[in-house]
């Protein structure tokens, strides 16, 4: 007979059981040391890399080809391949997280910088403004929106990836703890790391849209009714 599904005093039950040895925290804590790490550098790769691709022609012509080749591979499919090259601890997955956000941060500050308005440039140049501060007061400001966006698919993709990478041999972390539930038929623990991982991937969501607020205040566009 299959598993059933949990009723959700099961799933709270599950969880209040796990905060309370304290073995929640230290899957929690490890989890989020992977995570943050690996969107730190991934996410900055690909925004050094948009940037230099979207300001300079000759950077586009010798980063954008590899960086498609890759971004048609799978996070799935380098699995076998890091664990090869970094072996099964830490370093494989925070590599593998680092890898997923990349490519939609790279795709939306290339796509931000030349979407721009070509008559703001023109303005600009005609006040001499330098190049800095075209960046500073033209570009960047004008490509935030698309920024902004391809952040929160990077922030996403990071979760994604996290449950892969923690899916294989993993001595601590949430993938660990849905592992382990996985073996013991515990349906309340595996719904229970499912909720966290939706909750996690909810707050980093919030976090983005605070800051587009805060720093697309300044925008006039359709904002629903």
């Amino acid at each position: 007979m299959g598993a059933t599904t949990p009723a959700p005093t099961e799933v709270v039950t599950a969880g209040w059981e796990l905060i309370r040895t304290g073995e929640l925290w230290t899957h929690l804590a490890a989890s989020g040391r992977r995570v943050a790490i690996g969107l730190a550098v991934g996410i900055a790769v690909g925004a050094v890399l948009g940037a230099a691709a979207g300001l300079f022609k000759v950077a586009e012509d010798l980063v954008n080809a590899p960086v498609q080749v890759l971004r048609m591979m799978p996070a799935v499919a380098l699995v076998p391949v890091f664990i090869i090259w970094f072996g099964i601890g830490d370093e494989f997955k925070i590599a593998l997280i680092i890898v997923a956000p990349i490519f939609p941060i790279y795709l939306n500050v290339v796509a931000g910088i030349r979407g721009v308005d070509q008559k703001l440039i023109e303005a600009a140049e005609s006040l001499e403004l330098t190049r800095f501060e075209l960046i500073r007061y033209v570009v960047l400001p004008g490509a935030l929106p698309q920024i902004f966006v391809g952040l929160r698919q990077a922030l996403g993709i990071g979760w994604l990836v996290l449950v892969v990478a923690e899916m294989q041999t993993t001595p601590v972390g949430l993938g660990f703890l849905m592992n382990d539930a996985k073996e013991y038929l515990r349906t309340d623990q595996i719904f229970l790391v499912l909720v966290i991982y939706a909750i996690l991937g909810l707050l980093t969501d919030i976090a983005v849209r605070l800051l587009e607020r805060r720093y697309l205040s300044w925008r006039n566009g359709f904002e629903g009714r």
